[in-house]
């Protein structure tokens, strides 16, 4: 584990690079690119900053971290919104590998993730089972060779961009994950209509599709779920960063802008608008660092910090985003205004890995209510 220090000073650098390679003009040109990243960009945060590999074992090529310095990239990956299959890859497919135990799948697929040669995601939800563990429609049988897979899964972040699909599937003994790369016979990628355009989501079809077995059959869910809790700190410190980034465009805005020969930022419903998302950012860091430090630590109440954090940074950033609307007024509903662009990546973001209802139903449970 880095020190505080170690941990501020790589989200700094991760800022600088964002700011001097990124930007709005970046961002904007990306959501038009159907691949959803640009391949370049890609190469820097995986092979020279070494983003992608973070939290990846040294033997693979990683630097061995863990999540908690994750959070300061994801961070500052959500305060940029610079579409990237960072979230896919190296919080969703990498974690699910490593908690999968399976040597020999580790050592095929880690070493190309970590340099970024191979973009992966983990495919869990489905139409009707969303992210609930239960019932699994996508099912996988033996072959002479090996595995077939066959179903259909929703909401897969990257996946029309991805080298590797990490898939979820029943098998007559129970769950398991299986590995589909691209251009597998049976294999169909389709973009879903967007929502959030600075993140491709896409409907996975499979029909017979040729798969490799990751794990062991029956520890499905278990490797998912492991997945998912990465994936939830991370998106939650996303949130924060994009959080983060709307207060200081409502504050900045309102330092500036002019009405009825005043500043806006002196009117006093102005001001309650903006402190009040100033309490909702600083809940969201608390609640999304302390899910970090309990998935690290592998607390005894880390799924319920975790579904805590999900629940309360989803609400929170979309409430600011909603309020950094208002403050600008009739330019923050205009296409060439970044704000919109914020207010639905938390409108997305809120219902990935489940909705903030479906985390407050799991910390009921948690609890005793």
């Amino acid at each position: 584990m880095t020190s505080g220090e170690e941990s501020a000073e790589l989200g700094r650098t991760v800022r600088r690079f964002l700011d001097e390679r990124g930007g709005d003009a970046v961002v904007r040109a990306l959501m038009e690119d159907p691949r959803g990243h640009d391949p370049v960009l890609w190469t820097l945060l995986a092979d020279q900053l070494g983003l992608v590999g973070l939290a990846i074992p040294e033997e693979y090529g990683g630097s061995g971290y863990g999540v908690t310095e994750q959070f300061r990239v994801f961070e500052e990956m959500g305060r940029s919104l610079l579409p990237s299959p960072l979230l896919s890859t190296a919080a969703l497919a990498a974690p699910a590998l490593l908690a999968s135990g399976d040597a020999d799948a580790q050592a095929a697929y880690l070493p190309g993730i970590t340099v970024g040669t191979t973009i992966a995601t983990l495919a869990v939800s489905e139409e009707y089972s969303g992210w609930r563990e239960g019932g699994l429609d996508t099912l996988a049988a033996r072959t002479g060779s090996g595995w077939q897979v066959t179903g259909e899964k929703r909401y897969v972040t990257d996946a029309v961009s991805c080298d590797l699909i990490l898939v979820l599937a029943g098998t007559a003994d129970g769950p398991a994950v299986f590995a589909v790369e691209a251009g597998a016979d049976g294999l169909v990628v389709e973009a879903a209509p967007p929502l959030d355009l600075t993140r491709h989501l896409a409907t996975v079809r499979l029909a017979g599709t040729s798969a490799r077995l990751v794990g062991a059959v029956g520890a499905g869910w278990t490797i998912a779920g492991r997945a998912l809790r990465v994936g939830c700190v991370a998106l939650a410190a996303e949130q924060v960063g994009g959080s983060q980034r709307v207060l200081e465009m409502g504050v900045d805005y309102a330092r500036t802008r002019v009405a009825f020969g005043r500043k806006i930022g002196s009117f006093q419903a102005v001001k309650h608008k903006l402190a009040n998302v100033l309490v909702l950012v600083e809940n969201a860091r608390s609640a999304a660092l302390d899910a970090a430090r309990a998935l690290a630590a592998d607390d005894a109440e880390a799924d319920l910090a975790i579904s805590v954090a999900k629940a309360y940074c989803s609400d929170a950033y979309l409430r600011a985003a909603a309020e950094n609307i208002q403050v600008h007024g009739g330019i923050g509903f205009t296409w060439e205004h970044p704000a919109h662009l914020y207010f639905k990546r938390a409108k997305s973001s809120q219902l990935l890995f489940g909705s903030p209802g479906y985390h407050r139903e799991l910390i009921g449970r948690a609890i005793g209510v």
